[in-house]
């Protein structure tokens, strides 16, 4: 038998502002903190040094983007909650660019950031290999952690296109938000591409997404988590019924 629990959308959106919140702390640290203190661009030994010196806060670094990642697969289906009524279509297409961004690339992604520590950690099998080519070959699965990142970058992007128009489009948030989201898309996907085809640009790419991203997605943060939606006049700003077995 099936029960009927039943949601306010404007508690809804809180939730997704609280996750939202614990997906900008943990990435933040992750990515912000762990990695880029701890890599050094173009010298294997020191990034090796680094993370051998601080083995447990590079742990840390994988499970906070793991949690991360958990916290985005939920966003992505209480944001197509919130926005089914703008249109079904474009919300569960946004949705499915969200769940494949990060909690699917993203997360396959992660084993380039766990397989330094097998490298470095002594695993079965490598004891052909000198301690240079261990190091070498950690700097290059640091690389493809990153190319990794980019192209989730790509898919992410245009969940934030799609989820500018709904929020452009909804009575329940401002048209600002629609269009931080539309500018921290293009942020995205300037830097995925620009990567690939002009890596010349990448400096001057990943600074734009920087600020565009920081904005809109810390703009939406806080709207979801103090304002929750708009009251359009309906009461609660609508109802939402979740099936609980």
């Amino acid at each position: 038998m099936s029960h009927g629990t039943t949601w306010s959308m404007r508690s809804l959106a809180r939730m997704a502002g609280l996750l939202y919140l614990v997906i900008i702390v943990c990435a933040g640290f992750s990515q912000g903190y762990v990695r880029s203190t701890m890599i050094v661009p173009g010298d294997a030994a020191a990034t090796a040094g680094n993370i051998l010196a601080s083995e447990g806060l590079f742990r840390l670094g994988f499970v906070t983007d793991l949690i991360a990642f958990m916290a985005d697969a939920a966003v992505a289906v209480l944001f197509y909650v919130l926005l089914r009524p703008v249109s079904e279509t474009v919300s569960l297409l946004a949705a499915a660019f969200r769940l494949v961004a990060h909690p699917a690339i993203g997360s396959i992604n992660l084993l380039n950031h766990f397989g330094v520590l097998l490298l470095l950690g002594g695993a079965p099998h490598l004891e052909a290999f000198s301690m240079d080519q261990l190091q070498a070959l950690t700097l290059l699965s640091l690389q493809m952690h990153r190319y990794g990142y980019l192209i989730a970058g790509a898919f992410f992007g245009v969940h934030l296109a799609l989820l500018g128009y709904l929020l452009l489009r909804s009575e329940a948030f401002p048209r600002l938000l629609g269009l931080l989201l539309v500018a921290a898309a293009a942020g995205y996907l300037i830097e995925s591409l620009s990567f690939f085809l002009a890596p010349a640009y990448e400096s001057l790419a990943s600074g734009l997404v920087v600020v565009t991203a920081s904005v809109a997605e810390v703009s939406l943060c806080f709207w979801l988590l103090i304002k929750g939606v708009r009251d359009s006049g309906t009461g609660d700003s609508g109802l939402a019924a979740v099936g609980e077995s």
